[in-house]
């Protein structure tokens, strides 16, 4: 991988990343709480198209000498941009930063025959990979989901994506109400059936200020227990290893080779500029590595940048003892683990030898010949109380 240039700090190889977040939605998910919106008038996308360019530039200016290993197109839905939008941000980063050969463009699409249509002038604008949320393979448990595609159209798309796209991912949503384990095990069989190299997938969770919140609360929609969901995640576990796409991190499985270059940026701590509403970075400059958050409201958004060059409204200097927890928590999420040595020049101080010990010998952690330590089968399910026993 090519390395940027600029401020050295313990993960500079992990790479810089640019993320571009696009808002928009043809419609709200019950279970979604990501920074999505529903617009019913037509999204003057050259106007915002400019305004992405601008806060290019201002962050750019912040983080000179990089190469952008990794560029994201994230949302809401940015399928629904028209492909000179996504040639022009493209553009706008290429303009700003040094791009690697080979750079990872991945472009997040719903699977709606509309949408895929556009897949031949994504791949030209730029785009080498997508990123499909096919979310569920049956229309009933799509209709609960709040889905507007067909699992006939979901198929359709995925094949759309496997001829215009050497790479290509798809996301499904498992613990659902009343899923069985059989009937998980079938329709994960059937996806891998259909999926080259990656597929990401994530428990449903219920969020606060969702309308499955809402369900939840009266009684009217009930998700597996814990015992229920932790037997789909082991059939997960099982089903993705023995066809070959291991989990290199807690909800995302890849063939050897085929993982998502981004994710594993975030993951490994790497550098990233957050672009557009409510998008997050982190960046590393001569004062520090800094945490970056965006005016979330897309229509605020504009006006910022319109006003100041940038829609910026949080700037976090991250103090060591913040950089290393989260070092080591999204690390961990990771088959590979993490670098002591690593969480030790972040942090400040190393871990506790007696803690990596106790949680060796209760299994939950490896530690390798080489001083890394991962979560173990075991650790992975309980990670949250793992990463809070080495943080203690």
């Amino acid at each position: 991988m090519t390395e940027p240039t600029g401020p050295d700090h313990p993960t500079r190889d992990a790479g810089f990343g640019v993320y571009v977040h696009w808002p928009f939605c043809a419609s709200k998910c019950p279970y979604c709480d990501f920074n999505s919106h529903v617009r019913h008038a037509p999204v003057d996308e050259a106007r915002f198209l400019k305004a992405f360019r601008t806060e290019i530039a201002h962050v750019a200016a912040r983080t000179p000498g990089r190469t952008v290993s990794s560029i994201f197109l994230g949302g809401g839905t940015p399928s629904l941009m028209q492909p000179a939008t996504v040639a022009g941000l493209l553009e706008a980063i290429g303009k700003a930063w040094g791009v690697a050969p080979g750079v990872e463009v991945t472009l997040e699409a719903n699977p709606t025959s509309v949408e895929a249509t556009r897949f031949r002038g994504y791949r030209s604008a730029g785009v080498n990979r997508v990123s499909l949320g096919v979310q569920a393979m049956d229309d009933a448990s799509l209709k609960q989901l709040g889905r507007l595609h067909s699992a006939a159209e979901a198929m359709a798309a995925v094949a759309v994506a496997a001829a215009h796209f050497e790479r290509y991912s798809f996301d499904l949503i498992y613990a659902r109400p009343n899923q069985s384990p059989a009937a998980w095990r079938a329709e994960l069989e059937g996806a891998i059936a259909r999926a080259a190299e990656h597929l990401s997938l994530y428990q449903l969770t219920i969020e606060p200020g969702t309308p499955f919140y809402g369900l939840a609360a009266a009684g009217k929609l009930v998700p597996p227990d814990d015992d229920s969901a932790r037997v789909l995640y082991d059939v997960t576990q099982e089903v993705c290893d023995r066809a070959g796409l291991r989990a290199y991190e807690i909800s995302n499985h890849a063939r050897a080779g085929a993982e998502s270059r981004h994710n594993l940026l975030y993951w490994r701590y790497g550098e990233y500029a957050g672009i557009g509403p409510g998008a997050h970075g982190r960046l590393v400059t001569e004062t520090g590595r800094l945490g970056t958050v965006t005016e979330r409201a897309p229509e605020a958004w504009l006006a910022r940048v319109e006003r100041d060059g940038h829609g910026i409204v949080e700037t976090e200097t991250l103090a060591p003892s913040d950089q290393g927890d989260e070092f080591l928590m999204m690390g961990l999420r990771l088959r590979e683990g993490i670098d002591p040595v690593r969480y030790a020049a972040l942090k400040g101080r190393a871990l506790d030898p007696a803690r990596i010990a106790d949680l060796v010998g209760d299994g939950l952690i490896a530690a390798s010949p080489e001083g890394r330590i991962a979560a173990t089968p075991a650790g992975a399910p309980v990670l949250n109380a793992v990463v809070a026993a080495l943080a203690a």
